[in-house]
């Protein structure tokens, strides 16, 4: 828990400081007062003055602001509307000056993202796995693969009606969040068009989809000392081809017919040129014989492409783009009613639980790349048009640029505090749900 709870800390905090250190660095650009530069909401931890602007550290890590002098924002402050503009005042400059100095902090968070992008692609490369290296797959029954039309021996060459040439591109967000998704596939030789469930996405949350253990083949890679597969005489290196009479090609498939099993197994397995049966009863405790399956590098043609710097930043741009596309895509079913909101819309706790997972499975590399993930929505979140976010900031400064008249403070300041309140209130509702799927 206080892993998780660090973890979350060092994520937000760093998003959060880049996207306030675009307003402010932005603001001074064009000459504006900052008068406070905060990291967290109140109480504060820690504050400095220097100059004009206070540095400020709160106790709260879900946001920040910066104040610019002459600026109507969250903190509801317009005393200074009875008197005339100063020149260092966010309110006497261009509209133009004013546009770029709100939309500073979400363009930082994209940066963020391909900068964190391009050093990760830079130090580790990328692996993928060629999809002419990958076989036929096992699709269990009642599954979500077996509802898109997909049958055990099929192999995936391509997601809407595009071939593709590594197993990953199968799982780009711009491609699983489009309005109809479907997969191309080869079986016996014809190439055929599936397509995929309106609640696709839906799905993949609750229940999983296709990942290379689904094409692991039955090859026994160890035995599990004192399990009942040794007292069976099973050995590393076999391969089981059926299981009381039912044909078995693929791990997952021999896995389900284990656990579905009662009692003693006949197994038959190929060893060398040897086809053997042998009988095994699973161990009552768990169910499991105790045999591993291949590596997933032991079965698939892995391949680590390496970038140079400049390479780097192409993919790492052209990652965050794919990223960005379809987190608005998914957003954009999200309100169509085409995905579940409950299933889909995390606030701070699916934020802390999502980091703690990618860094338990990939290290700091899973931390990073979590973290730019986190920073492109970020990024899009706040430019939704809602008073109080830099989204409603922007419309604002639109109506202004197109009538060459500003919104009435009155208006401004009654629109910001609705904007408030849905805001305070999405976040105790995300909260309250991330809760819920928490404890299931």
């Amino acid at each position: 828990m206080l892993s998780t709870i660090l973890l979350f800390i060092c994520a937000l905090f760093l998003l959060v400081t880049v996207h306030e250190l675009g307003h402010y660095l932005a603001a001074k650009l064009f000459g504006m007062r900052v008068d406070r530069f905060s990291i967290g909401f109140p109480p504060n931890l820690f504050s400095y003055r220097k100059g004009e602007t206070e540095y400020v550290i709160g106790a709260t890590p879900l946001g920040g602001y910066v104040k610019i002098a002459g600026m109507i924002d969250e903190t509801m402050d317009t005393e200074f509307m009875s008197q005339e503009p100063a020149e260092d005042e966010f309110r006497s400059k261009p509209v133009w000056q004013r546009m770029i100095v709100m939309l500073a902090g979400v363009i930082f968070n994209v940066l963020l993202a391909v900068v964190i992008y391009t050093l990760v692609t830079f130090s580790y490369g990328e692996e993928v796995i060629p999809i002419r290296s990958v076989p036929g797959m096992y699709v269990e029954p009642g599954s979500l693969a077996a509802d898109i039309g997909l049958q055990t021996g099929d192999r995936l060459i391509g997601i809407n009606g595009e071939k593709v040439q590594t197993f990953n591109e199968l799982f780009s967000p711009t491609s699983l969040t489009q309005r109809d998704v479907s997969f191309l596939v080869e079986r016996n030789g014809v190439e055929l068009s599936l397509s995929a469930p309106a609640d696709f996405l839906d799905r993949i949350n609750e229940e999983g989809f296709l990942d290379p253990s689904y094409v692991i083949p039955s090859v026994i890679s160890a035995i599990l000392p004192g399990s009942p597969a040794e007292a069976a005489g099973f050995e590393a290196g076999d391969r089981v081809i059926s299981i009381d009479g039912n044909e078995v090609a693929y791990w997952n498939q021999l896995v389900s017919r284990i656990q579905s099993a009662e009692g003693e197994l006949l197994i038959r397995v190929e060893r060398g040129i040897q086809v053997l049966a042998l009988e095994v009863t699973p161990d009552p405790a768990d169910g499991k014989i105790g045999i591993a399956p291949p590596l997933p590098r032991d079965v698939f043609d892995i391949e680590q492409v390496d970038y140079s710097l400049p390479e780097s930043a192409v993919f790492a741009a052209q990652k965050s783009g794919e990223t960005m596309t379809g987190i608005v895509q998914g957003l954009g079913k999200m309100i169509r009613g085409e995905i579940s909101v409950r299933n889909n819309l995390g606030g701070p706790v699916a934020i802390a639980n999502v980091t703690r997972e990618a860094t338990e499975n990939r290290g700091w590399l899973g931390f990073w790349e979590i973290t730019a993930f986190l920073s492109i929505t970020l990024a899009i979140m706040n430019m939704l048009p809602i008073p109080a976010l830099d989204g409603g900031h922007v419309l604002f400064l639109a109506y202004e640029g197109i009538t060459r008249r500003e919104p009435s403070p009155k208006v401004r300041m009654g629109l910001q505090q609705i904007g408030f309140i849905l805001l305070v209130t999405l976040i105790i509702l995300v909260t309250f749900n991330d809760i819920l799927r928490v404890l299931g």
